[in-house]
């Protein structure tokens, strides 16, 4: 209890709450920017935690990663164009929500799940870092290649009314995701001469083709009076900016659903916010009793990929305080900053460092209140910025799309993906194919392909293969579980089929 007093008290200095703020109010403004994602926002500040003590400088970078998802959701709501990748599953309720001139409200909703997941996520860190980091290290392999596996299934089963238009889209993700070297003789695999292409597709230049360039060239087909009208309008009714109490608590259930998924993945090396995201929508709209809102502006549409992929945020740190083992490259960027300070993380750090250590959880929760405050201004000056003409604002998204996209690697060839994806983008829409599997199936494909390539050159080594897989209880109860949930999504796809075929008939 000493220990956590003192750790309580050096993160509530000033100079500790000057550097929360600080790192909230950077990471809120610059995960706004596409292209600038949240791991990139704290590398930016590595170098300089070295003349900081730990107690000030880790609590930044902390506090600029956590602003960096919530400034990501705000583009991504109100102009279709993602900060960062793990706000990309937001654009699909959040943007029709914008349209309809909610977008203030779909923009506190995303403030608010986002602090809640990060505050879930925190909780659980603290209080359960140890018992996590433990059944996260019994994942090997082979549990990561069934849990992708699974996702992409039940994905391209419940993604639109007409299944092999989401199987389509799925496959040419997945397909879109192999481009590049080969992860085991790294051969170059469908890149067509270009070496740009043996790194493989970059994500952010994909994501803003996909979602922002296509959406522009979208609103194209309008006529000109159109193009003079606001790209975002607010609607003046008080329900239409605020989230209700009533509205909070019928979401809530997902919230606790997505926070613990994305707490879940977390803990599990190697999985982003991203993946997180993605893996809560399509479990909300699964079990939502009504899944044909989503898509259309549906409010769990929001809190589910925001709660998920900002729980992570807080999850990625509990293999790394408990066993040294970061979660993703964030917490190994957090991980280095405090190996700067001399402080190793492991299973000893309580003994040895725990002042610093509670200063950080400390620093986490006060980040999540920081970042719930400020949320709320960042929201009122994206709404001014968004008022401007169509014809203005649309030639301002196309500039900060190739500017994003020319960020991340320094390549114009990056900025030309932008446009081809655009284009591809524009037509599966005109085609009404659902662009959620695709994304699903190029974000997951590389982390398919991997532990599956490693599972079978490890079964592949051992005189019994399949001894390899079901000696390994995780294995067993993962197949067991996934196996009980696909038949439950195809007991529901079933029953949804009966009642629209029952109802056509009705209706004839």
């Amino acid at each position: 209890m000493d220990s956590i007093i003192a750790g309580a008290q050096l993160a509530l200095t000033w100079q500790s709450l000057l550097a929360v703020l600080a790192g909230v109010v950077v990471g809120q403004v610059l995960g706004a920017v596409p292209g600038l994602t949240a791991t990139m926002t704290v590398a930016l500040l590595i170098p300089y935690t070295y003349y900081l003590d730990p107690w000030v400088g880790v609590p930044m970078l902390i506090g600029m990663f956590k602003g960096s998802l919530f400034g990501s959701s705000v583009t991504a709501i109100l102009i279709k164009t993602p900060g960062t990748p793990a706000a990309a599953a937001t654009v699909m309720d959040g943007y029709p929500l914008a349209q309809q001139g909610k977008g203030e409200k779909a923009c506190k909703m995303a403030l608010y799940s986002s602090v809640f997941g990060d505050s879930f996520s925190d909780i659980v860190l603290i209080f359960g870092a140890s018992f996590l980091a433990a059944i996260a290290l019994n994942f090997g392999p082979a549990e990561y290649t069934l849990l992708v596996a699974f996702s992409l299934i039940t994905m391209g089963f419940i993604s639109g009314a007409r299944i092999w238009k989401g199987i389509v889209a799925m496959g040419m993700g997945m397909l879109l995701g192999i481009i590049g070297l080969d992860p085991v003789t790294a051969t170059p695999r469908m890149t067509m001469g270009f070496l740009e292409l043996e790194e493989g597709i970059g994500l952010i230049p994909m994501l803003i083709g996909f979602l922002a360039v296509a959406e522009v060239l979208r609103q194209m087909e309008h006529p000109v009076e159109k193009l003079a009208t606001s790209a975002v309008t607010f609607s003046e009714k008080r329900e239409d900016r605020r989230v209700s109490w009533a509205e909070f608590r019928s979401v809530l259930p997902t919230l606790l659903k997505s926070s613990s998924l994305g707490t879940a993945v977390g803990a599990l090396p190697g999985i982003s916010a991203t993946v997180a995201a993605f893996l809560a929508y399509n479990e909300a709209r699964r079990t939502s009793k009504a899944p044909e809102t989503f898509g259309k502006g549906a409010l769990d549409g929001i809190a589910a990929p925001e709660s998920a992929n900002n729980a992570v945020s807080g999850a990625n740190l509990i293999p790394m305080m408990a066993f040294g083992i970061p979660g993703d490259i964030a917490a190994a960027l957090i991980l280095s900053a405090l190996l700067i300070q001399g402080i190793t993380p492991g299973p000893v750090v309580f003994r040895d460092n725990p002042e610093p250590i509670y200063a950080v959880f400390t620093a986490l929760l006060l980040a999540n209140a920081i970042n719930l405050v400020l949320g709320h201004g960042l929201v009122h000056m994206a709404r001014r910025v968004v008022t401007v003409p169509k014809r203005i604002l649309f030639p301002v998204v196309i500039v900060i799309a190739a500017a994003g996209a020319y960020a991340m690697r320094g390549s114009v060839f990056d900025v030309q993906l932008v446009f081809l994806f655009g284009l591809l983008g524009w037509g599966l829409t005109k085609l009404a194919f659902p662009t959620v599997p695709l994304l699903i199936g190029f974000i997951l494909m590389p982390i398919l392909e991997s532990n599956l390539r490693i599972s079978m050159l490890i079964a592949g080594s051992v005189p019994n293969p399949l001894g390899y897989f079901f000696a390994r209880p995780a294995f067993i109860a993962l197949l067991g579980a996934m196996a009980l949930l696909l038949i439950l999504v195809l007991r529901r796809l079933l029953r949804d089929r009966q009642a629209m075929r029952a109802a056509d008939m009705a209706g004839g």
